[in-house]
């Protein structure tokens, strides 16, 4: 019982390390982490009212699986070499509805329209940077997001010793 009881706290929402953005509600996504490569593109879809529909994150030359809605215009933000998303700034209101990345090199990428509660995010340490996103979705897009960060030298050290 008590093995029972402590796995569902540690598997349990509560518990999570990362903060989700939003009001998280309906089917859970996760990016996969990929310790060979760092995230190197982002592809956003937007509703024509400006929400976000889907995310898909581009590790390497490889894009994941896209996460939410398969509507929506869609627009890439495709990352230099040596080049790392390090904050960003957002809105929600029942889903998510604007995301602004900023980069390592000034550069900066924006998805959606600015409305309702705002948030920044960045890493707790200086150094990291974005490795993954995970959230929630229902049926109109993104309705929760939150984001992964971890040293990219990290990464980098695990992709040359495979």
């Amino acid at each position: 019982m008590l093995l029972w009881l402590t796995l569902t706290t540690l598997w349990s929402t509560v518990c999570w390390a990362d903060q989700m953005y939003g009001n998280g509600k309906g089917l859970y996504f996760s990016s996969p982490q990929d310790n060979g490569n760092v995230i190197t593109g982002i592809r956003v879809s937007v509703s024509p009212t400006g929400f976000i529909r889907s995310i898909q994150v581009r590790s390497g030359p490889t894009w994941s699986k896209k996460y939410g809605i398969s509507v929506g215009h869609s627009q890439e933000f495709i990352l230099r070499p040596e080049e790392y998303i390090t904050q960003i700034y957002g809105s929600h209101r029942i889903y998510i509805r604007y995301l602004a990345l900023y980069t390592n090199f000034g550069r900066m990428a924006t998805f959606g329209k600015h409305v309702g509660q705002s948030f920044v995010v960045y890493p707790d340490q200086f150094g990291k940077v974005l490795t993954g996103v995970f959230g929630q979705y229902q049926a109109l897009g993104i309705t929760g997001i939150g984001f992964k960060w971890d040293y990219p030298s990290e990464l980098s050290t695990v992709a040359t010793t495979k």
